[in-house]
Order: C-alpha cells, then sequence, then structure tokens
C-alpha cells in the first residue's frame, strides 16, 4: 500500500555504481511503521549498464552539456534524461505492466511521469516515446475510463487519481494523440476523474473538503489533505477554462475557498500551503509540513482561474502570493530544492518527495504563460534551476545520470525515477513561453468530452465503496493480511539466530 508522502519518512538510499542485490528499506510515517525487503532489479539492467559502460570506455558517454537559450540543446538534453527514466519503465518489459514503472514507485508516479513526458512532445516535436505514453494512458484507465484500474482497485487515494487527472488535461491541452476506435477522448476521462472526485466531498466533517483515501479500509481515510484537495481545485479551473463552462469554475472556487477557510492555504505576502490533518478534531491540528508538490498544484489552479476569469485583480494578488511562498520556502540563491527533506547535510527525502520538485517546475511554466506578471520571477528560477539540474546530471556509468540536490550543482551520488523526472520538466519548462499556450476549445482544442462521465460506477461514492467488498475481495485480503503476518512471523525468528 502506498504509504504518506506528507508525514516524517525515511528512507535509506544508494548510489547508482552500487551492486548489492537487497536493499533494505524502513519506513516510518504517521500512519505506518514498516520494514521490507525489496529485490533490486540488477539484472533486469544488466543490458543497459553494459552498453553505457561502452560507451563510458569508450569515450563517449559525457556530462550533461546545456545552453539554456538553444531548443535544440534543451530538447537533446531532455532525450538523454528520458533515455534514464525509461531504465525504470516496466511497461517495455517481457511481463511488464504498461503505465507502470518498476518498485518502488507508485502509480500516481507514473501519471507524474507521464505527464511531464507529453510536455516534452509539445515542446520538442518529439514522437520518440508518443507510442509509450499512448498506451499507457490508454492501459491505465479501468474498465470505465475513470482512471480506476484494476490493478489499483483495493489501494487508489484521491490524489493518485487526481494526479492521473492533471496529466490528462496536459494531453488535453497540447493534443495529444486522440484516442481513437470509440475509445472516449482525453477530455472525458478528465472529467470521470472530476464528476468522482466531486462526488467524493465529504460535508460531513471540517466543513467539507476531499479525504486523502477513497476507501475506508486504506491508512490515512480519516486524513484530509491538501494534494486531493489542490488536484480538484486544478483539474475544475481546467475544465472551466478549456470548455468555458462556468459550473466547473464555481466548483474550483469552493474548493479553494475551503483550503483557505480551513488554514491549509494561508494568504500572505508568502503564502503557506500546508499538508492536511485529521478529521477527528475537525481538522484543525493542521500538520505544517510544506512541500513542493503541493504549492505547485494550488499555484497552478490559481493560474488558471486567473486566465479563465479574464485577469481577475482577486485571483492574481493570490498567484502572487503563493508564488512569493514558493521563492521563499523552495530556493536558495533561485536553485530550486525540497526544503522539508533536504537540508544543508541531510537529505532524508523518500521516493515520492524526491519526485516532486517534477510537477512543481512544470506548475511553475504553466503560471508563467498564464499569468504574465509572474514570467520574469519564474523565468529566473526555472533558468538557474535548470543549469543546476542538468549539473547534477552527470552521475553513473552513462555520464548523465541526475542527481537530487541541485544546490550542489553537481552529482551527489542519488539516483532514481524521481531524479529524472525533476529534472526533465525544469529543463524542459525552459520551452514553455516559446511553445503555444494551453488550447482551450475554442482555440485549437480537439478533445472530444463527455460532461457526464464517470457518474455511473461504483468507484464514484465512497459510501457505496465502503460496501462494494466482494468475498473474492475478503478473500484476497485475507490472503495478503496471512503472508504479511508469516514474513514478520519469519523475520523475527530469523532475528535470534
Amino acid at each position: 500500500m502506498r504509504l504518506t508522502r506528507g508525514a516524517n519518512t525515511r528512507e535509506s538510499s544508494t548510489t547508482k555504481n552500487k551492486t548489492s542485490s537487497i536493499i533494505v528499506k524502513t519506513i516510518e510515517s504517521s500512519y505506518h511503521s514498516i520494514s521490507f525487503v525489496e529485490i533490486d532489479h540488477t539484472t533486469m539492467m544488466a543490458n543497459h549498464w553494459i552498453c553505457c559502460l561502452v560507451l563510458y570506455l569508450s569515450g563517449a558517454a559525457s556530462a550533461m552539456n546545456l545552453d539554456i537559450t538553444s531548443k535544440d540543446s534543451i530538447c537533446n538534453a531532455t532525450a538523454l534524461i528520458q533515455q534514464g527514466m525509461m531504465d525504470y519503465y516496466e511497461g517495455t518489459r517481457y511481463g511488464g505492466t504498461v503505465g507502470m514503472f518498476q518498485p518502488p514507485y507508485y502509480w500516481w508516479q507514473s501519471g507524474e511521469a507521464f505527464g511531464g513526458m507529453i510536455d516534452n512532445w509539445f515542446f520538442c516535436q518529439s514522437n520518440s516515446y508518443e507510442s509509450i505514453i499512448y498506451d499507457a494512458l490508454l492501459a491505465q484507465t479501468g474498465p470505465h475510463y475513470d482512471y480506476m484500474p484494476e490493478n489499483q482497485t483495493m489501494v487508489e487515494g484521491n490524489d493518485d487519481q487526481g494526479v492521473w487527472g492533471i496529466t490528462l488535461m496536459g494531453a488535453v491541452e497540447r493534443n495529444f494523440t486522440n484516442p481513437s476506435n470509440g475509445t472516449p477522448g482525453w477530455l472525458a476521462m478528465a472529467q470521470a476523474i472530476f464528476n468522482q472526485l466531486y462526488s467524493r466531498w465529504d460535508a460531513a466533517s471540517c466543513g467539507g473538503g476531499l479525504r486523502w483515501q477513497i476507501f475506508t479500509w486504506n491508512g490515512g481515510y480519516n486524513y484530509k489533505n491538501t494534494i486531493s484537495n489542490a488536484c480538484l481545485f486544478q483539474i475544475a479551473a481546467r475544465l472551466g477554462r478549456y470548455t468555458g463552462n462556468t459550473t466547473y469554475l464555481d466548483v474550483a472556487t469552493k474548493v479553494f475557498d475551503w483550503l483557505v477557510d480551513v488554514g491549509y492555504v494561508v494568504l500572505k505576502d508568502e503564502g503557506n500551503v500546508f499538508d492536511g490533518a485529521e478529521i477527528d478534531q475537525n481538522c484543525t491540528n493542521i500538520v505544517t509540513l510544506e512541500w513542493t508538490y503541493n504549492h505547485g498544484v494550488v499555484l497552478g489552479g490559481l493560474a488558471y482561474m486567473y486566465n479563465a476569469t479574464n485577469g481577475s485583480t482577486e485571483w492574481e494578488t493570490r498567484v502572487t502570493q503563493i508564488l512569493s511562498g514558493a521563492e521563499s520556502y523552495f530556493f536558495k540563491n533561485s536553485i530550486m530544492y525540497e526544503s522539508t527533506c533536504q537540508q544543508d547535510s541531510t537529505v532524508t527525502c523518500n521516493n515520492d518527495q524526491r519526485s516532486f520538485k517534477s510537477i512543481f517546475s512544470r506548475m511553475l511554466g504553466l503560471t508563467s504563460v498564464l499569468v504574465p506578471s509572474t514570467q520574469p520571477v519564474i523565468d529566473n528560477l526555472l533558468q538557474t534551476s535548470a543549469q543546476a539540474a542538468a549539473a547534477s546530471c552527470s552521475g553513473g556509468t552513462d555520464g548523465h545520470t541526475c542527481g537530487l540536490n541541485w544546490l550542489k550543482q553537481a552529482n551527489d551520488g542519488m539516483y532514481g525515477l524521481g531524479e529524472q523526472m525533476s529534472a526533465l520538466e525544469v529543463i524542459q519548462n525552459l520551452l514553455v513561453n516559446k511553445s503555444p499556450a494551453p488550447f482551450k476549445a475554442d482555440t485549437g482544442g480537439s478533445s472530444t468530452g463527455d460532461a457526464s462521465a464517470g457518474l455511473n460506477t461504483s468507484s464514484a461514492n465512497v459510501l457505496q465503496n465502503q460496501l462494494d467488498i466482494t468475498t473474492g475481495d475478503r478473500a484476497g485480503a485475507a490472503i495478503i493480511t496471512a503472508v504479511v503476518l508469516l514474513v514478520i512471523v519469519g523475520g523475527s525468528i530469523w532475528m535470534l539466530f
């Protein structure tokens, strides 16, 4: 089960040159305290490393060079970074799941990764990964085209579905290759996600808001987090802008007002975006950790609202406040970093948190386009961070594997999907203002929609999901419980010897 992203979470990390076959990770969070053993995927990547070693020994491998003024340089750099992302992709491997990256990466991170790759397809006019992205998006739709796929049936959260919704809106606004043969369009799928998220609005506690989890049996069900609500806010704002239907904008306003009223978003000169709270104290005991992805998704939603309301002064002021807060909390010398888990001498970011800068970078780019007054500030932040990120992409045997700590302006030995995704997005968003703005239905958008999509499925309603547990589900849960108990008991016995 996916663990909390906003709690105190720690995990061990290895360098890319390390070849140990077993990595033991301990994760501690407000909901879980679990130790587990994860098998390394050295065998699956052996051919890749052999090729990289040959290149390295022949002198062909080298650190990434980036000219931030050159589209060719930017696109060449991001092509290398995407190659690194594909090292972790299951969908092109024998027996792998299309649309999923290998463990320990979660389903939501697949959605985040493909969202960035759609933008790269658009910015660089590159079809290198077009079919991979297309197949991945369709493979994870689920039987009702609402991104409730069977492989996530028991564990999916509102935030997971929401991240895929943001990716779908990217596909809509970039005119990514449309589904064919009667398959609903990306717009219809995004509308299905919106309808389902909004159907779960819970007015019974904290005056409203979405819970973190969809299903009652998952840890965190009683936690109302910012990211789930921020995803609903942004998807509603984007649908309103794209379709021209102001009902979506009304919902977006309602969600944002709730975020402010409950205290998760604090509007001031340097605005705060906190993580969330448990419902048992009416959401008053707020977890005040701040993460780039929370700030980013809220900021992006505000930018879409400003643009959709023809330059509303109220929404522009909110954009400025949250952007100012983000600049204060997540940049040093204009270089982006994940301040909550990335201190000067200690880095405790887990696999989730190591990817947060990716969606944050995307939202900064979109904000600079949708709210032109922000462009000078954001251009400086993206340009400086992109150069630092490129300097970090000098690790591994290939010579261009990306690191986590861009403040070093050199590779720090960290590696993974999150590092690749984050570098991809901050670098490619140097092109965001040199590319067409996100399309709308009346400015060239081609995706077909269905305003009622997603409303007639059992996944739409939380209360229904409490009752919709089959005998097979119970049997499966019993088997999983038995296996976990055996692992715990076995591990305890092993420790005695």
